[in-house]
């Protein structure tokens, strides 16, 4: 437990001590929130939907915490480089011990950078149907910062270069977002579309996030909670295998 103790904690010390990524991190929610909030909102409440700010916030919080959680795999290929990672790999801890420290870690920070983005939606206008459901709608936040720093550490384990995890995480991420129904409505959808969006992890926790913050569910809230702790299970494992065959 020392071990994986120290691990999280230095992810953490890295986070905090670096000013320009904290903020650098949170532009491109705020755009999404501002851009998109206030320009598409009259749109929105004109087809009927109420307000789009409310709709997308939990969206946008997903979002946020999605993308810290799996570039945080990034952090792997940073010590490959400068031989840190090497160094932990010939300590005397198990590297289960090591890829469970390094993804709450990143875990840990997704969650930060998750609620920073929930206090500028609500600066921005937006406001939970009940103060008393934040907590639960943390419990979303928390499984899918797990899932998806566990699915960027398994692929920062069998990637070597930058260009190639950029190149993977580009191509997996962005698709991910965007058929989370983070941005857009899950109703009425083709089926093939539905089918792909019901394979989504996000999904699921957007859902999740979107029905403890505003009461408004595509599933349940069983459902969400199962999905995404199956889910977690599974890229915990298979990051954990990933992480016990890679080579410094």
């Amino acid at each position: 437990m020392g071990a994986i103790y120290i691990l999280w904690l230095r992810e953490l010390k890295r986070y905090v001590r670096s000013r320009v990524q904290i903020v650098v991190s949170l532009g491109q929610p705020c755009l999404y929130l501002l851009a998109l909030g206030f320009g598409f909102g009259p749109v929105f409440k004109q087809a009927g939907h109420g307000s789009y700010l409310q709709f997308m916030a939990p969206g946008v919080v997903g979002m946020t915490v999605l993308f810290s959680s799996v570039f945080s795999g990034i952090a792997m290929l940073w010590d490959r480089q400068f031989g840190f990672l090497k160094e932990t790999l010939v300590a005397p801890v198990s590297r289960l011990q090591i890829m469970v420290g390094r993804t709450l870690g990143g875990a840990t920070v997704a969650i930060i950078q998750g609620t920073l983005i929930l206090v500028i939606c609500l600066i921005a206008g937006f406001r939970p149907e009940s103060w008393t459901a934040i907590p639960f709608a943390f419990l979303f936040v928390i499984l899918i910062a797990v899932v998806f720093a566990a699915l960027g550490t398994g692929i920062g384990s069998i990637l070597q270069d930058m260009q190639g995890f950029q190149l993977v995480m580009n191509f997996l991420v962005l698709p991910i977002f965007f058929l989370s129904g983070a941005l857009y409505p899950l109703s009425n959808l083709p089926t093939a579309m539905a089918v792909i969006v019901r394979i989504d992890p996000l999904t699921y926790g957007v859902d999740g996030l979107r029905g403890a913050l505003v009461n408004v569910w595509q599933f349940s809230a069983m459902l969400d909670i199962s999905v995404l702790a199956a889910i977690a299970c599974v890229f915990l494992g298979s990051g954990a295998y990933l992480f016990s065959k890679i080579e410094a």
